[in-house]
């Protein structure tokens, strides 16, 4: 695999490659330990443009029944009434508003999540991890990813009272995502 520099030449279309993607969580649990979990179906592009960054856009749709946290009950739930409504919100999309270059390797993507029918602002702050001709003849390009939300601000509200005070599930989520992409044409 060669690595690839010069940004200009990454403009162009992209297609998230499921199979080498991770889009991920860490929700604390019962105030001491966090669970982690990720979305094992989903898709999306991504339009880069390496000359004008802030002319890049993104898009990701997640099928929330893909929902893994290595235990099916805690899936079920998760699937359930209580938090995510699988049969009447399938999905949860991501659409980007705006991008900027942070400067080096550092990147800022903002734009529209939907969770539950409610569609709030979020901002991704991106590593790019370099740009490569896979063995098959694809050129690739990686990014890392995180941000924080308040699963609250979705109407994603159930919890139970732990008898030492506080809460089962913690507000606040932490998003990570560890992207490759396809360059299409």
């Amino acid at each position: 695999m060669t690595t690839t520099p010069d940004l200009a030449t990454l403009t162009g279309e992209y297609t998230i490659d499921p199979a080498h993607t991770t889009i991920g969580f860490t929700a604390r649990h019962a105030m001491v330990t966090n669970v982690k979990g990720k979305f094992l179906d989903f898709s999306g592009t991504l339009h880069l443009d390496g000359a004008d960054p802030s002319r890049s856009t993104a898009s990701l749709d997640v099928t929330m029944d893909s929902i893994d946290t290595g235990s099916p009950d805690r899936d079920g739930h998760l699937k359930s009434s209580d938090f995510f409504k699988t049969d009447e919100f399938p999905k949860m999309t991501f659409r980007s508003t705006r991008a900027e270059s942070l400067g080096g390797d550092d990147y800022r993507i903002t734009g529209d999540l939907t969770i539950l029918g409610t569609t709030k602002p979020l901002t991704i702050d991106l590593e790019f991890n370099g740009a490569a001709k896979d063995p098959f003849g694809n050129e690739r390009v990686g990014f890392e990813g995180k941000a924080e939300i308040k699963r609250s601000e979705w109407g994603l509200t159930w919890n139970a009272a732990l008898e030492t005070g506080g809460v089962l599930v913690s507000d606040k989520i932490k998003l990570n995502f560890d992207i490759s992409a396809i360059k299409q044409g």
